[in-house]
């Protein structure tokens, strides 16, 4: 055997091989290397997307949460403030009707005091008319008072 024929049959085979390899077994395999690497690409730049997306919703519910809290102060000074209105509502409420009753219980004393004056009224005059009665019979003589009585029938 001839070192040259072998050695001419081994590069004939290396470069079939390579041949073979380079249009049959390279191709599909630089394709799924390919797909590989851009399927690692698309999942970094997914990774990168959601990161900042979560960055971005991340800021927003901060905002979000700011703003609630926010309109909450605010719902909550509206409350306290609508109830120191209902409070001085109340007050007032609380004064007009005192004064309502104060003055209802001003007109009854009144009209108690009034009813105690005529009641006073009366008794002065009954016990003024038996007093005169009384002073009246003592002075006033039946027999004085026949005669007047007489004389003006005697005139008419």
């Amino acid at each position: 055997m001839n070192i040259n024929m072998t050695f001419f049959g081994q590069m004939i085979s290396f470069a079939l091989l390579i041949w073979f390899t380079m249009k049959f077994i390279w191709p599909p395999m630089n394709r799924a290397i390919e797909e590989r690497q851009k399927k690692i690409a698309d999942g970094l730049a997914a990774a990168e997307r959601s990161q900042h997306d979560l960055a971005q919703a991340q800021q927003s519910v901060d905002a979000a949460l700011r703003e609630a809290r926010a309109k909450a102060n605010e719902v909550i000074d509206q409350a306290h403030q609508r109830a120191n209105q209902i409070i001085e509502q109340a007050k007032t409420d609380a004064m007009v009707e005192a004064t309502r009753q104060k003055a209802m219980a001003d007109a009854e004393i009144a009209a108690a005091q009034n009813r105690a004056r005529e009641d006073l009224r009366k008794q002065v005059s009954s016990l003024a008319v038996s007093g005169a009665e009384k002073l009246l019979r003592r002075e006033i003589d039946a027999n004085a008072h026949k005669a007047l009585l007489d004389e003006l029938a005697a005139q008419l």
